[in-house]
C-alpha cells in the first residue's frame, strides 16, 4: 500500500508533460473543494434558520407539557402536583384551561381558542418579545384582560386604539339536558365580555389564541376544578430529557409529558426535512462535480505511459498499478475536501461575526443566521470521500482497462 500512496503523491504534486493536465487535476481538486464548502455553508445557513424558527416558536410554547391520556381535563390538585410545583429545577408551573370558543367583536366573529394561564406563572417565563403591541397582563387586582393572537385581531378587525372595548367569548353551556328545550337558545351559552390588552406576534399555533385569567376560562369553561394541562418550564432546558422522563415515571401512564418536539412535532419534522432535501440536492451537484476526477485520472494514465512501462519491466502488475492511480483519485478528493471544508467554516464564522450576507431589512432578522454544527462536517466529509472513493475505484480500473494496450494485463 505504501509504494502505491508514494507514487500517487508524486503525480499529484509533479509537474505533468503536458500543461493541460495539470490544469484538469487543479479543477478536479477545485470541484471538490466547491462542493465541500458549498455542503457546509448550506447546511449552517440552514441550521441557522432552523435554529431561529424554533427559538421563535420556544417563546410561545414550554419546555414540558402534562396532558391527560385519556379525556380533556384532569383535576390538578393531587400530591405529585403539589410537589411539582415547589421542584426546583422549574422555573415556571402553570395550570391550563383550554377550549375552542366563538369570539366576537362589533360584527366580527372568529372561532379562536381560550387559553387560561396563571398570572404569576404568566410573569415569569413570557417576556415583550412575544407581543406585537400592548401590555403583557391577563390579570390586575380583581379585573380581568385578554392577550390576543395576531389572527384573531386581523379577523376581527381590532385597531390598537379601541382596545378599550371588549370582546365577547360564547361557549355551549356543559351538563345541558338536549331532552328539554328552552325558549331562548343563549340561555344554553355561557358569554363573558373580556378587554384585550395586547397582541401576540404571529407565530403558527398560537396566532388563533386568546390568552386570559386561569380563573376567567374556568368560569366561562363551567370547569372550576379541572384543567386541561400543566405547563412547565425549566431552570435549565438541557435538562429536560432527564426531567421528562422523571416526571413521567411519578405520573405514570395516566398522563403523557410531551416536550417541544412531542408538542408540534410537525414544524419539527417540516424544518428537518427540509434541511436534508436540500442537503442531498446540494450532494447531488457535488458528486456531478467530483465526476472531474475521471477525466483526470484517464488523462494522467495516458501522460504516464511510459512510467507505467518501466513499473511493469520491474514486475508491477495491474492491480499495482491500478492502486496508484485509485489512490490518485482519493488524494485530490481529500485535498479538495479538506479546504473546501476549511474555507466553508471560515465563511460561516465570518457570516456569524460580521453578517455580511443580509436580507435586505424586509424579515426578522437583518443578516442571515448562520449556525456551526461540527457534527455536519463529519457527515459532509463521510459523504464527499465515499463518493470519491467509488468514483477514482471506477475511473482508475476503467483507465488502465482503456489504455491496456501498453502491457497492464496480465500474461
Amino acid at each position: 500500500m505504501k509504494l502505491p500512496l508514494f507514487f500517487a503523491k508524486r503525480y499529484l504534486f509533479s509537474k505533468k508533460s503536458v500543461n493541460a493536465i495539470n490544469i484538469i487535476s487543479s479543477i478536479s481538486v477545485v470541484g471538490v473543494l466547491v462542493s465541500s464548502a458549498a455542503l457546509v455553508i448550506v447546511l449552517s445557513f440552514y441550521n441557522g434558520m432552523e435554529q431561529f424558527i424554533l427559538s421563535q416558536y420556544s417563546v410561545f410554547s414550554p419546555d414540558l407539557r402534562i396532558e391527560p391520556t385519556t379525556g380533556k381535563v384532569f383535576d390538578a390538585e393531587g400530591v405529585l402536583f403539589k410537589e411539582l410545583r415547589s421542584n426546583k429545577a422549574i422555573k415556571s408551573y402553570s395550570e391550563i384551561l383550554e377550549d375552542r370558543v366563538l369570539v366576537q367583536y362589533g360584527n366580527q366573529q372568529f372561532v379562536g381558542r381560550i387559553k387560561g394561564v396563571e398570572q404569576e406563572s404568566l410573569q415569569t417565563q413570557a417576556t415583550e418579545e412575544m407581543l406585537l403591541f400592548g401590555d403583557y397582563k391577563v390579570q390586575e387586582d380583581s379585573a380581568n384582560f385578554a392577550i390576543i393572537g395576531a389572527q384573531v385581531q386581523t379577523n376581527l378587525q381590532i385597531s390598537y386604539k379601541e382596545f378599550d372595548n371588549a370582546i365577547a367569548l360564547y361557549i355551549p353551556k356543559k351538563n345541558i339536558n338536549p331532552q328539554v328545550s328552552n325558549l331562548n337558545p343563549m340561555d344554553e351559552i355561557n358569554v363573558r365580555r373580556i378587554t384585550p390588552t395586547a397582541v401576540m406576534k404571529f407565530q403558527q399555533g398560537f396566532d388563533d389564541l386568546v390568552i386570559t385569567s386561569l380563573s376567567f376560562a374556568k368560569d366561562l369553561l363551567s370547569e372550576p376544578n379541572r384543567v386541561s394541562a400543566i405547563e412547565l418550564f425549566l431552570q435549565d432546558p438541557t435538562d429536560v430529557t432527564k426531567i421528562q422522563r422523571s416526571i413521567q415515571k411519578e405520573l405514570g401512564d395516566d398522563f403523557i409529558i410531551k416536550d417541544r418536539q412531542q408538542q408540534n412535532p410537525t414544524l419539527y419534522k417540516t424544518v428537518s426535512s427540509e434541511k436534508w432535501i436540500v442537503f442531498f440536492i446540494v450532494t447531488i451537484i457535488g458528486v456531478i462535480a467530483i465526476f472531474n476526477i475521471i477525466g483526470s485520472l484517464t488523462m494522467l494514465v495516458i501522460d504516464k505511459k511510459k512510467d507505467i512501462q518501466i513499473l511493469k519491466s520491474f514486475g508491477a502488475d495491474a492491480n499495482l498499478i491500478q492502486r496508484i492511480f485509485f489512490f490518485e483519485g482519493v488524494l485530490i478528493a481529500l485535498l479538495g475536501s479538506v479546504i473546501g471544508i476549511g474555507l466553508g467554516i471560515a465563511f460561516c464564522l465570518l457570516q456569524i461575526k460580521y453578517g455580511f450576507v443580509r436580507t435586505g431589512g424586509q424579515t426578522l432578522f437583518d443578516a442571515y443566521p448562520v449556525e456551526v454544527r461540527y457534527m455536519d462536517f463529519a457527515l459532509i466529509f463521510f459523504t464527499v470521500m465515499l463518493s470519491s472513493i467509488l468514483i477514482s475505484y471506477a475511473a482508475s480500473k476503467l483507465s488502465i482497462k482503456r489504455f491496456g494496450s501498453v502491457g497492464l494485463h496480465e500474461e
